[in-house]
C-alpha cells in the first residue's frame, strides 16, 4: 500500500559545522545514519540534543526518500526507536501522524527486517502516546496485512500482539479488531513455542475479550491450523507454564466467563480460582499480585458459590489483608549519587509508591466482592486487621481510584448488621460519603456507590442514622431522586424510605416537605419499576407507626396520597406494584381521621371490592387488610362503617372468600376481619 505524500518541513543545516551535517549529503547519509545510531544509544544527552538541532526532521525526510535504501531506513528507524524509549522526546516529536505513517508504510515493506523495526518502533510509540492509534484503522489493508506479520517472524509475532494492546482502546476497536481476524491471528500465536510469543498473544487476547460478549462468544469456536483458540488459552493454565503465563491465560477464561462464555464451572473452580489465589502470595512479584487480585476481584465478583470458596482458600484474606501494610524497602539519596543515580532513584521511589497504592486497592476490590453475600466472610474480614482501619484512611485518600475501591469495599461491608450496630460506632465513614454526594464535581461511579453505601447506613438499627440526618441527608437524597439516571434516583428513594422507617413525625414532614407531592408524583411515573416500588415503599413509611402521624400527614396531604393510589391502580404497572399501592392504602385507613378520605371515595370503594374479587391472592390480601383496618371494631365509628360496608356487599364477599380461598394468609385475614363485626 502506498501511503498518502506528506510534508516534511526540513531545517538547513545549522551554521556550525557539525558531525551531523553529513545528513544533508547524499552521498555521505549512509555512514552518517550508522554513526548516528551508535552515538545515541543510551545517552539521554545525545538524544536531546539531537530533537534539539531539529535531526529528527531530516530523519523524517530520509524514511520520505525513495532514493535512500532500505537498509539505511533500519537505521533510521532504529533511532527513532531509540529516541522513543524517552516519554517527553515520543510526546514532542514522534507521536504527530506523518511519522506514525512513515512507520505504518515500513510494515507494508518486502523487507523483513525493516518490518520487524517499524513494529517495535510503533509499540514503543504508542507505549507513550495513544493519540494516533486512528490511523491504524484509517485505511482498510492496514489490519489484515498487520495480523499477517504475527506467522512472518517470532519478532513480527511479539511486536504485533504487542502493538494491538496499544491499540484496543475501546468496545469499537475491540469489533473492528474482531472483524478483521484477529481471534484465528492469536490463535497461531499461541501455538507459538516461544514463551514471548504466547505471553504477548494471552495479553492481547485478554483485553480483546474484556466486556465482550460477542468476541467471546466467537472466541469458543475459532479455530487456526486444526488448533481450537479456547483449548490452547485453556493449557496455559497448567503449572508447567510460566506463571506470567498462567496468569494471563486465566484472566482470558475469567473474562469469557463473565460474558457467559464458559460453561464448565468445575474449570474455573480447580484451575482458574485456586491459580489466581496462588498469585497473590508475596513470593509473587508486586505487579503480578496486583493483576491477580484484580482478575480475582471480577472472577468471583457475581458468583456466591466463588465467593464462599475463595474466602477459605489458601488463606486468600490475610494474605490479601498484607496487601494494606505492604512497604517497599528503604531508600536513601546519597550525596555522592550522578544525577542518573538519583532519577532511577526517584522513579523507583515514585513506582513503588504506585504499587503500594494499587495493591490496596486491589486488596479493596477483593474484600468487596468477597463480602457482597455472606455475613460470615463479612465477619472474618471485620476481625481480620487492619481491613477496616484501612478503608476508613483510603476514604481520605486524595487518590480517586482509591477512594472508590474503598467505598465500594464499605459498600459490601454495610450490608453486616453486625458492622452496623458495633463498628461503625467508632467511625465516621458517613462524612466522606456525604461529602462525595454533596459535591457537583463527583463522578458519576462515586456518587453511585456513595449513595448505595448510605441507604445501608440509613437502616434503623444504625447508630450513624441520626448522625447522618443531621448532616443534610434528606436534601441531599431528595437532589438524588431528580438526576437522569435511573440508578441514582433509585438510591435516592431508597435512602429516603430507609430514612422514614420508624421515624419520627417531625423527619417524616420534613422528607415530604423536601421532597414535594409533584416530585412523588413523577417518581411514581418514572419508567424503572424499582424506583416506583421504592417510592411507594416512602409513601407506606411515612403512613405508619403511629395513628397521629397518619392523621397528621394525611390531614396535609391526604388529596394528593389518595391520587397517588388511584394513579398506580389505574396505571399499567405490575401486580406487584399495585399490591403496594392497596398496602400503601392499608395504611390510610389505619388512621383515626384518615378513614374518612377512603369511606367518602365511592370510586375507591369499588376498586376496594373488586381488588377482593381479584385472581391474585397477594391483591385480595392487601385489599382484606384495607377493609380490615376500617371496621377494627375498636376503633371509634367503626359501627356505622360496617353498616356501609355491609350495604355495598363487602361482608357477603368476605364471607365468599372465607369458603372458597385456598391461600393461608388469605383466610387468615378475611377471619380476623369477620370477626370484627359488630351486632347491629
Amino acid at each position: 500500500m502506498k501511503m498518502p505524500d506528506m510534508e516534511v518541513v526540513e531545517s538547513a543545516p545549522p551554521p556550525n559545522k557539525s558531525p551531523w551535517d553529513n545528513l544533508y549529503q547524499s552521498d555521505q547519509v549512509e555512514d552518517t545514519v550508522r554513526l548516528l545510531k551508535n552515538t545515541i544509544i543510551g545517552s539521554k544527552k545525545q538524544k536531546q540534543q539531537l530533537v534539539e538541532d531539529r535531526l529528527h526532521t531530516r530523519l523524517v525526510s530520509i524514511l520520505k526518500d525513495p532514493e535512500v535504501s532500505t537498509s539505511v531506513k533500519i537505521n533510521v528507524v532504529h533511532i527513532i526507536y531509540s529516541l522513543s524509549k524517552n516519554k517527553d522526546l515520543t510526546l514532542n516529536y514522534l507521536s504527530d501522524q506523518d511519522t506514525i505513517k512513515l512507520l505504518i508504510e515500513g510494515i507494508l515493506s518486502h523487507d523483513i527486517k525493516m518490518r520487524e523495526a517499524c513494529l517495535v518502533t510503533l509499540v514503543s510509540i504508542f507505549e507513550n502516546s495513544q493519540g494516533s492509534v486512528d490511523i491504524l484503522y484509517s485505511e482498510m489493508v492496514v489490519l489484515p496485512h498487520l495480523l499477517s506479520l504475527i506467522s512472518c517472524s517470532i519478532t513480527c509475532c511479539i511486536a504485533v500482539c504487542n502493538l494491538l494492546v496499544k491499540i484496543c482502546q475501546s468496545p469499537l476497536q475491540q469489533a473492528t479488531l474482531i472483524e478483521a481476524g484477529t481471534l484465528e491471528a492469536l490463535c497461531k500465536a499461541l501455538s507459538s513455542p516461544v514463551h514471548e510469543a504466547q505471553l504477548s498473544a494471552l495479553k492481547c487476547l485478554a483485553l480483546l475479550l474484556y466486556k465482550n460478549e460477542l468476541g467471546c462468544a466467537r472466541c469458543l469456536t475459532t479455530q487456526a491450523e486444526g488448533k481450537s483458540l479456547t483449548k490452547l488459552v485453556i493449557q496455559y493454565t497448567g503449572r508447567n507454564y510460566d506463571e506470567n503465563i498462567e496468569l494471563e491465560a486465566c484472566r482470558v477464561l475469567t473474562f469469557m466467563y463473565r460474558c457467559e462464555a464458559v460453561e464448565s464451572e468445575r474449570l474455573l473452580v480447580y484451575r482458574v480460582l485456586p491459580t489466581l489465589v496462588r498469585l497473590t502470595k508475596p513470593s509473587e512479584p508486586v505487579e503480578t499480585r496486583i493483576l491477580a487480585a484484580e482478575t480475582l476481584a471480577y472472577l468471583i465478583e457475581v458468583n456466591v458459590e466463588f465467593q464462599e470458596i475463595a474466602s477459605f482458600s489458601n488463606h486468600l484474606i490475610t494474605t490479601v489483608a498484607a496487601f494494606l501494610k505492604w512497604e517497599p524497602e528503604p531508600k536513601q539519596k546519597t550525596s555522592g549519587m550522578t544525577r542518573v543515580q538519583l532519577n532511577k532513584l526517584t522513579a523507583q521511589i515514585e513506582l513503588e509508591a504506585k504499587q503500594a497504592k494499587e495493591l490496596k486497592k486491589a486488596a479493596f476490590h477483593v474484600f468487596a466482592s468477597l463480602a457482597a453475600n455472606d455475613e460470615d466472610i463479612r465477619k472474618k474480614l471485620i476481625e481480620t486487621p487492619p481491613i477496616v482501619n484501612s478503608v476508613v484512611t483510603a476514604l481520605q485518600d486524595s487518590d480517586t481510584e482509591l477512594n472508590m475501591a474503598a467505598i465500594r469495599c464499605l459498600h459490601s461491608l454495610s450490608r453486616s448488621v453486625q458492622l452496623l450496630r458495633t463498628t461503625f460506632q467508632d467511625y465516621v465513614v458517613w462524612e466522606p460519603l456525604m461529602k462525595i454526594l454533596s459535591s457537583p464535581s463527583s463522578k458519576m461511579e462515586g456518587v453511585l456507590l456513595a449513595s448505595s453505601t448510605l441507604c445501608n447506613m440509613l437502616l434503623d438499627f444504625s447508630p450513624s442514622k441520626e448522625s447522618i440526618l443531621d448532616s443534610g441527608a434528606v436534601d441531599v437524597l431528595c437532589e438524588l431522586t431528580q438526576r437522569p439516571d435511573p440508578a441514582l434516583r433509585l438510591n435516592g428513594v431508597w435512602g429516603l424510605m430507609n430514612l422514614s422507617f420508624n421515624s419520627e413525625q417531625r423527619i417524616k414532614s420534613q422528607i415530604m416537605t423536601s421532597l414535594g407531592t409533584d416530585q412523588v408524583f413523577r417518581l411514581l411515573s418514572d419508567t424503572e419499576m424499582q424506583v416506583v416500588m421504592k417510592t411507594l415503599g416512602l409513601l407506606r413509611n411515612l403512613l405508619s407507626n403511629d395513628k397521629s402521624h397518619i392523621d397528621q400527614m394525611t390531614n396535609q396531604y391526604g388529596k394528593q396520597l389518595m391520587q397517588a393510589v388511584v394513579f398506580i391502580l389505574e396505571s399499567e404497572n405490575s401486580q406487584e406494584v399495585k399490591e403496594q399501592a392497596l398496602c400503601m392504602l392499608a395504611n390510610i385507613a389505619d388512621g383515626e381521621a384518615s378513614k374518612k378520605l377512603i369511606m367518602d371515595n365511592e370510586d375507591m370503594m369499588k376498586k376496594l371490592k373488586s381488588y377482593m374479587q381479584h385472581f391474585n391472592p397477594n391483591l385480595q390480601t392487601a385489599a382484606v387488610v384495607c377493609i380490615q383496618n376500617l371496621i377494627w371494631r375498636e376503633d371509634e365509628g367503626s359501627l356505622d362503617r360496617q353498616a356501609k360496608l355491609k350495604e355495598i356487599g363487602v361482608f357477603n364477599i368476605l364471607k365468599q372468600l372465607l369458603v372458597a380461598t385456598e391461600d393461608c394468609v388469605l383466610s387468615e385475614k378475611v377471619r380476623v376481619a369477620l370477626q370484627q363485626e359488630k351486632p347491629m
